[in-house]
């Protein structure tokens, strides 16, 4: 769970402050010029994610452990269908390295 908040922390960061740098240029295989034109749409990208990111560390830290399920079980959900909506429209990758992790602290979750 503390892994998939740490990645959307991270998809943050890079979609936020690094779109355009070389990291985010080799992360996400952009050219200076599409980064360019693209950049306040993955700004916003990078919000959303920092939103998933927020949420699940509420679940982390919430003291009713009976809420703490229902708010880390919504948050791993919606990591997932954008997970999958992005394997969909973008790139097969992000099922791998973004729903593929939610999926397995999901079922952790349950089992636990």
């Amino acid at each position: 769970m503390a892994l998939v908040a740490a990645l959307h922390a991270y998809f943050l960061i890079l979609e936020m402050f690094l779109w355009d740098k070389p990291l985010g240029l080799k992360t996400f295989r952009n050219t200076p010029e599409k980064a360019e034109i693209t950049k306040v749409l993955a700004a916003n990208q990078g919000l959303y994610n920092g939103f998933l990111a927020a949420g699940l560390i509420w679940g982390l830290v919430h003291g009713n452990p009976a809420f703490a399920f229902q708010i880390k079980a919504f948050f791993l959900l919606c990591v997932i269908v954008a997970g999958a909506y992005g394997a969909m429209t973008v790139s097969t990758r992000i099922l791998i390295v973004q729903a593929l992790p939610a999926a397995i602290a999901l079922v952790a979750l349950f089992l636990a």
